[in-house]
């Protein structure tokens, strides 16, 4: 992959984090689902700050006309699982079920595992240790967005089978 390739790979990922944001946004003001409110606020915020990782890589690389030394190779650790869990622990009563929800946790499902791949086979392409590092801690970010999404369609198909199988109960005969 060359530096142009490379260049242009870094655009269409900002513009993936943006209309992710904006979907995520749009969803949690419609949602009436207070655990689909958070949620989608909560990546959508994430996703904000990868954007805002890339636009600042994006600009050192063409005011330096190569990959820049001084690229943060962290972003903030994602907190959805912890704050899903949380809440959900929290919760006495199952929310009602609401198909447009279920969809578009679906379709966030659908983003983030292209997300993932995205990166994943960005990392593979180059040669640079950085590029390699910066590439996979976007595609585990996008994967543990991904993980979280896949609990919350699992949490709204089933939410007692989910509180089950989460709470590890079991029958142990006693």
């Amino acid at each position: 992959m060359n530096e142009k390739e490379r260049l242009n790979a870094i655009e269409v990922a900002l513009a993936n984090e943006m209309r992710e944001r904006e979907f995520y946004l749009k969803n949690a003001q419609k949602t009436r689902n207070a655990l689909g409110k958070i949620m989608f606020q909560l990546i959508g915020d994430e996703e904000l700050e990868h954007y805002e990782r890339l636009k600042e890589l994006h600009q050192k690389w063409v005011q330096q006309e190569k990959w820049p030394e001084t690229v943060p190779l962290k972003v903030k650790d994602t907190m959805v699982r912890d704050v899903l869990k949380d809440f959900l622990q929290k919760m006495e009563t199952s929310p009602e079920k609401d198909e447009n929800d279920l969809e578009a946790v679906r379709t966030a499902i659908e983003f983030e595992a292209t997300g993932a791949l995205y990166y994943k086979n960005l990392q593979s392409q180059v040669s640079d240790i950085k590029e390699k590092q910066f590439f996979e801690l976007l595609a585990n970010m996008e994967r543990e967005h991904y993980l979280s999404l896949k609990d919350t369609e699992e949490y709204l198909i089933d939410s007692v089978s989910w509180f089950r199988k989460k709470e590890h109960h079991s029958l142990d005969g006693a």
